[in-house]
């Protein structure tokens, strides 16, 4: 009887373990879930880039690569030796035309990126070769084209890659400047992966003997002081995480770029400035106030961290409907950015520095006039004084304002220069880019950044069902469980990995139930 009723226990905690409380399953990608690779079908697709190139890649794989390698190569005995390069005619299994003469690479199963049988042909990368290879693999029994990353998504099922190592191979192939390569890298090598398993290892753990807490502890098969463990490491869980999530959203700015916007009164040199920091004509310049009317973005790499520039109509009052509709969107980008730059004319400036500082103060106000403590809300990571066309100012004034602004509480960092001579650019680059990595942050250092907005939103949940733990930990333990549950589910759906059979694991070798 004792062992009948262990044995109904431990299954009333599995199944309660992947159900919510109104009996719906969970459903993850668990080991039990991913696709029998065997029965998989066969793709293949051009895995280098399109346009003529010196070396072309196709690859394929699944059960008929095998076949294809040998009927487009003339291999009928026996297969290249694994992992090792082969030149070989490469031709239509149907016309036996020789379609190139390039490397062939064979990866057996289960030591290839998907997991499958898989095979690559580098050939020469004229459009013509590519087509007729890509056609001759078509004519293959038991091939298809591969949909866009289905690859990937194979080595994903085959356990090859979490998910967030698959976002970081997304980010690696679309990254741009050489602080994104990093963060992506370091992501893709499953640093972020590996602790957000290690949190869901402890949050199993700690789920497994709150079950077996609720259905054993009767029998007095659970020792004491086992839930004083999981509130500690429940606690402990919550505080790590959201130190995780307080990171000011730098990794997901050094992802997506960081929003810097140019903003200040009309004719101060705003559209210069951008055309200047890109180097090209981007935006029409004009001695007429009011040329800029719309939002015009560059993208570009600030000392290897990526930024989206933005340009923005000169901010004052107008009675054209048009030029109000400018100002409105200027204000509006404003807000979302995450460093502004304002410009103003410096021959503007009163010769005084209080009073020039002032004049900047009410400046700012006119900028964002929502704000009423300019003070609080300028932080040197978040605005830029750009004081431009300093060739109009003797450079004893200027010399004078530069030394006494910089004395100045409540104003951002300062900058002077001049768009039509280049004066102080430098500088003033110099100032932009040690912003800019503020936002971003080092991407080799610390704990690995989260990357994603569906990272933050599955942490944000995770942190609030441990809350419910807590809330729940002295009214009903049942409850409190089903808190840890919900944390668990929310990791989960980050990594794509947790089962029934951990949690059952987890039971057995901890308290030996049933042996």
């Amino acid at each position: 009887m004792m062992l009948s009723s262990i044995y109904r226990g431990i299954w009333r905690a599995a199944v309660h373990t992947l159900t919510t409380s109104r009996g719906t399953p969970y459903r993850f990608l668990s080991t039990s879930d991913r696709l029998p690779l065997a029965d998989a079908e066969s793709i293949f697709a051009l895995s280098s880039g399109h346009g003529r190139c010196g070396v072309a890649v196709v690859r394929a794989s699944g059960p008929a690569s095998a076949t294809a390698l040998k009927c487009m190569t003339g291999l009928t005995h026996s297969l290249p030796p694994p992992r090792t390069a082969m030149l070989r005619n490469i031709t239509d299994p149907q016309t036996k035309e020789v379609l190139d003469r390039g490397l062939v690479l064979w990866f057996p199963a289960p030591h290839s990126f998907t997991g499958e049988d898989s095979v690559e042909f580098h050939i020469h990368g004229g459009p013509a070769v590519i087509t007729g290879v890509l056609q001759a693999l078509g004519s293959v029994p038991g091939m298809r084209p591969a949909d866009a990353g289905e690859f990937t998504r194979r080595a994903f099922q085959a356990g090859k890659l979490g998910l967030t190592e698959v976002e970081g191979l997304g980010d690696l192939i679309h990254a741009e400047t050489e602080a994104q390569r990093r963060q992506a890298l370091r992501q893709m090598s499953g640093e972020l992966g590996r602790l957000y398993q290690d949190w869901s290892h402890r949050l199993k753990r700690c789920l497994a003997h709150v079950e077996a807490f609720i259905d054993f502890s009767e029998d007095e098969l659970i020792e004491d002081g086992v839930l004083n463990q999981v509130d500690r490491s429940v606690c402990d869980l919550q505080t790590q995480i959201e130190c995780h999530l307080k990171d000011e959203r730098r990794g997901e700015r050094l992802r997506s770029g960081v929003l810097v916007v140019i903003a200040g009164a009309t004719n101060a040199g705003k559209s210069s400035l951008l055309n200047t920091l890109c180097q090209r004509p981007a935006a029409i310049v004009s001695p007429i106030a009011g040329t800029t009317r719309d939002v015009v973005e560059m993208a570009l790499d600030i000392g290897g961290f990526p930024v989206l520039l933005s340009d923005t109509a000169g901010l004052r009052e107008s009675p054209d409907l048009v030029e109000r509709e400018g100002v409105r969107r200027a204000r509006e980008r404003v807000e979302q950015a995450d460093l502004t730059l304002v410009v103003v004319d410096s021959s503007h400036l009163p010769s005084d520095a209080q009073k020039a500082a002032a004049f900047l103060q009410e400046y700012l106000g006119s900028v964002l006039p929502t704000v009423e403590q300019p003070e609080t809300v300028f932080p040197a990571d978040r605005f830029l004084l750009v004081l431009n066309k300093t060739d109009l100012l003797p450079q004893e004034q200027k010399l004078k304002l530069d030394r006494q602004l910089r004395q100045v509480s409540g104003l951002p960092p300062v900058c002077f220069i001049s768009c039509h001579t280049n004066e102080g650019l430098q500088d003033f680059l110099a100032v932009l880019h040690s912003s800019v990595k503020t936002l971003c942050g080092d991407p080799l250092s610390g704990a690995p950044s989260l990357t994603q907005a569906r990272h933050r939103a599955h942490l944000q949940q995770c942190v609030s069902a441990l809350a419910q733990y807590q809330r729940y930990r002295d009214i009903d333990l049942a409850l409190a469980a089903e808190g840890v549950r919900l944390a668990l589910t929310s990791l989960g759906r980050i990594t794509g990995r947790v089962g029934a059979e951990e949690i059952l694991d987890i039971i057995f070798k901890d308290f030996c139930i049933g042996k």
